[in-house]
């Protein structure tokens, strides 16, 4: 675990600092829309734009508190150590292959979530939450770029090759995102055609 880890290169460094901060601003606004929301139950919060395109419908649901608290604030915390590494990173800190690891495993859990949340949004909630899709939006990148950092320099045949498809997999992942959302919700998007 001593070796250093791959250079992050200027592009990957940016897609960090910047994904974070979308993903940090995504779940700040769900925070404060969350709070008021609770404060005022009678709240149109203001990413509730249509019949689809709803975070007031996802904010009231037992999915949107999946450990007791609302989602956003787990974001809250992880977009800010991301911002933070891109940040230093793009400072010309380096950080040490365990801390890359360590970050690996965060965005791991992320992207497990995030997959979870799909599914729930798609086939239980049936709505679409547009500041919840910019965190699923930046989640795969951050994680496909970490993973190419914390794991690059392992000679092993697999690793390498998802390593080096890495953009391609996040390609086809919003590929198969997209016709999901398309698919499940097809009759609305018909009407507004």
């Amino acid at each position: 675990m001593n070796q250093t880890p791959p250079a992050l290169g200027r592009g990957a460094t940016w897609v960090l600092t910047l994904g974070g901060a979308a993903g940090l601003t995504a779940a700040l606004v769900l925070t404060i829309e969350k709070f008021t929301l609770l404060a005022d139950p009678n709240y149109v919060p203001s990413c509730s734009i249509n019949p689809v395109l709803s975070c007031g419908s996802v904010m009231i649901t037992p999915q949107a508190a999946a450990f007791g608290f609302p989602n956003p604030l787990i974001g809250i915390v992880a977009f800010t150590i991301v911002v933070t590494t891109g940040v230093l990173t793009l400072g010309g800190v380096t950080f040490p292959q365990w801390y890359w690891v360590s970050l690996l495993a965060g965005t791991t859990l992320g992207v497990v979530f995030i997959q979870w949340l799909i599914l729930q949004s798609l086939y239980r909630i049936g709505t679409l939450c547009p500041y919840c899709m910019v965190v699923w939006a930046v989640t795969v990148p951050i994680f496909a770029i970490v993973a190419r950092t914390a794991l690059g320099h392992i000679p092993n045949v697999g690793v390498r090759a998802v390593i080096n498809w890495r953009w391609t997999i996040v390609a086809l992942w919003f590929a198969l995102v997209f016709v999901l959302v398309f698919v499940r919700f097809e009759d609305y998007w018909m009407t507004i055609l």
